[in-house]
């Protein structure tokens, strides 16, 4: 073998090694990418959680501080349907009331866009979602609409469905 022909060789064998090199580095590159991005994948699922948990927490909160909302609470929460009580709350259809019913709109607005999921409206407000449905002449209110309160019905009627496939 000549001196060229040995050159030779161990030029392919560098070229071959350089070779093998380029192939792993540009693998270990994408296996990184993809790790970054189930890590960023996790972050962003656990900030999701996090800021659910935030909106959560402040409705609750000015859902039970609010007077005006207490007083139209306590006046579905009676023990009889369609009580005097509150059939002149619908009647007369004060702010107190519409702004009990936006407050529920608003929370089928963020169920809507999934800031709260089912379980997260359910867990906080279903006892008072169900003080709404006790009320026939509340539940007429809300499904005319000219009421303007479809998220609230719509929020009802996923709730009762949910429980008729629950028990069903």
């Amino acid at each position: 073998m000549t001196g060229f022909e040995a050159l030779r060789r161990k030029l392919m064998e560098w070229k071959d090694i350089a070779q093998i090199v380029y192939y792993v580095a540009g693998t270990i590159g994408v296996l990184g990418t993809l790790l970054a991005a189930c890590l960023a994948l996790c972050v962003y699922h656990r900030n999701s959680e996090l800021e659910r948990a935030r909106w959560a927490s402040s409705l609750y909160e000015k859902f039970y501080e609010k007077k005006d909302l207490k007083t139209v609470r306590d006046k579905l929460d009676g023990d009889e349907a369609d009580s005097d009580a509150v059939r002149k709350l619908v009647s007369d259809a004060e702010s107190d009331f519409t702004d009990y019913l936006n407050f529920f709109e608003f929370i089928a607005f963020l169920k809507k866009s999934k800031q709260l999921n089912a379980a997260q409206v359910e867990d906080l407000f279903g006892f008072y979602l169900g003080c709404l449905e006790k009320h026939s002449v509340v539940m007429g209110y809300v499904l005319e609409l000219e009421n303007g309160y479809e998220g609230v019905a719509s929020l009802l009627s996923s709730r009762r469905e949910s429980k008729q496939i629950g028990h069903g």
